[in-house]
């Protein structure tokens, strides 16, 4: 994502991203702020001592905003420099905080191991966000189960999903949605993870209507 971001010109800060309402450089300053955010989670599960991801969605709101402005090479530093510190911190937080519970501006209840989740979920879905020609297609197999797992995990266990079985054609996997049976939706792991997430059409005509994602 990065070596994407630092071979566009400086004027690619206020250039449309595949977010409706966003530019790149609102998408930039949101990964950035995203790792502090994290970042403040793994501080929680280090002291002990309770230190939100966000103060609100508001909070969060503003503070994209107020970035999104910035010359184009100053965010990306900024993603650079809060990635380097996020893996820092990683390194250095010590066994007792893999266990500590922390809770992350969604509501669940966790431990750091759910914020590695969350770190790759956020890098590969917003690398698709950028448009520079990054798409769920190339994203490594391990990782885009990760990601899939992660996104159907939503759909299960805080949305109201429409009844419906996912078959993966590509890996074989299949899911269940909703209560009952509902149709069958065949698709690729990327066209799944495209249309779960909300950045591409449903994958066939008899697919349900899914609630908002995230």
């Amino acid at each position: 994502m990065l070596t994407a971001c630092r071979a566009l010109p400086g004027a690619a800060a206020r250039e449309k991203c595949a977010l409706p309402g966003w530019t790149r450089g609102h998408l930039l300053t949101h990964v950035a702020r995203s790792t502090d955010g994290l970042r403040k989670l793994l501080d929680w599960a280090r002291t002990g001592v309770e230190n939100p991801q966000y103060a609100s969605y508001d909070a969060r709101a503003r503070e994209i905003e107020a970035g999104a402005g910035r010359p184009w090479q100053d965010m990306v530093d900024d993603v650079e420099r809060t990635a380097d510190a996020f893996h820092e911190d990683l390194r250095t937080l010590p066994p007792h905080a893999w266990r500590a519970a922390v809770r992350p501006i969604t509501g669940e209840r966790c431990t750091p191991e759910r914020i590695l989740v969350i770190r790759l979920r956020e890098m590969v879905v917003h690398h698709v966000d950028l448009a520079v020609g990054y798409t769920f297609d190339r994203v490594p197999g391990e990782a885009a189960g990760i990601v899939l797992d992660d996104v159907a995990g939503y759909y299960t266990d805080r949305a109201e999903p429409p009844a419906f079985r996912l078959h993966l054609t590509d890996t074989g996997e299949r899911r269940s949605f909703g209560a009952g049976d509902g149709p069958v939706v065949t698709a690729t792991r990327a066209a799944a993870l495209g249309w779960l997430t909300g950045r591409a059409p449903a994958p066939s005509a008899d697919a349900p209507q899914l609630p908002p994602w995230i």
